[in-house]
């Protein structure tokens, strides 16, 4: 159904925003042999192109970047302080590992004040990001061999399945990293309509920043944005907060807080998921945005844009799951929405 063992390997390469460099070298070496023309621009955005029968151009975007955090002071304990690089719940830290990136890795340990020493009212409280330090058990000065202000921080954790699904760090975005390199090989040896342009994003959690940079460069003619989106059909939630359920299929975006998709795209490929009967749901995303918002509209024309996304639980927290069956689904959404986008009526109507 899926290559996990591709898509842990993915998954568990460190690479928060604007320190993507070891992603960055697993995708070239993964998407190079896949595609007829393949650059780095300047922020790292790695630009993977296969040729198509006629030269409008299609732009697919995934990021690479994971959320993270950066080191901002080392004190004289030896504790580390720390910015955050991307939106973190705070709750989800408390005593998790971590991964400090200097000359030398080093791990460490998200600390806190223990309860057994808090105040009655402090318990009460929801926990705040500078509440937290980093523990790597070892003095300042060792740890000043290794490490310094500016340097990435990122989770531990490894990939595993439980049953029907995957479960680990960085499924956002790393799970589209891996869809997007399966359409390339995928599409070995199959004509394509238009050129396409296949996308691996920098510093998406920090403003959708590669995304608008890359779009500007390839100006498309059509766009998608290939992320993950929330799950939320777990209990206490109510029907209308969902906005998608996993194992429910792909999710064609309709809107997130960044984007509202065209609404030709967004028919196009309803049609085409019912045509070649694959699963999908609808995606309509309150808050929070994506990398689509940067194929749309960084253009010099704007693109014909709209998005697949995969659904996904505990989204920004220290673990994230999805399902191999949605994965597979929106495999199959972007490869036949790629392949068809020649045969249907794109004027205003």
């Amino acid at each position: 159904m899926i290559q996990v063992e591709l898509l842990k390997a993915i998954s568990e390469i460190p690479g928060a925003p604007g320190f993507e460099q070891k992603v960055r070298e697993y995708v070239i070496a993964q998407a190079g042999p896949l595609v007829d023309e393949l650059s780095v621009d300047a922020m790292g955005n790695v630009i993977a192109v296969k040729k198509g029968r006629v030269g409008k151009r299609v732009m697919v975007a995934a990021h690479m970047d994971e959320i993270g955090f950066i080191v901002t002071h080392i004190d004289d304990d030896g504790f580390i302080r720390f910015h955050t690089l991307g939106g973190f719940d705070p709750k989800t830290l408390t005593s998790q590992r971590v991964i400090v990136h200097g000359s030398k890795d080093l791990m460490g340990v998200m600390g806190s004040k223990p309860i057994h020493l808090m105040k009655p009212d402090e318990r009460n409280k929801a926990p705040q990001i500078h509440d937290f330090f980093i523990d790597t058990g070892l003095p300042k000065k060792e740890i000043e061999k290794y490490i310094s202000v500016g340097n990435p921080i990122t989770r531990d954790r490894e990939l595993i399945e439980m049953g029907d699904c995957v479960n680990g760090k960085s499924l956002d975005n790393r799970v589209s990293v891996y869809i997007l390199l399966e359409l390339l090989s995928e599409l070995q040896g199959v004509e394509l309509p238009y050129d396409l342009y296949a996308v691996f994003t920098v510093q998406e959690e920090v403003g959708l920043r590669g995304a608008l940079k890359s779009g500007h460069l390839i100006d498309p003619d059509f766009g998608f944005g290939l992320d993950v989106t929330i799950a939320f059909d777990v209990p206490g939630s109510q029907p209308h907060e969902v906005v998608t359920k996993m194992g429910g299929g792909a999710a064609i975006k309709i809107m997130d807080g960044t984007t509202i998709c065209d609404y030709r795209m967004v028919q196009y490929m309803k049609e085409v998921a019912t045509k070649h009967s694959i699963p999908f749901q609808l995606e309509v995303l309150p808050a929070g945005g994506t990398d689509t918002a940067g194929v749309q509209r960084s253009g010099k024309n704007g693109a014909i844009a709209g998005a697949v996304s995969i659904p996904l639980r505990h989204i920004h927290q220290v673990i994230e799951m999805a399902s191999k069956s949605d994965i597979r689904a929106s495999i199959d959404l972007l490869k036949v929405s790629v392949l068809e986008l020649d045969q249907y009526d794109w004027s205003f109507r």
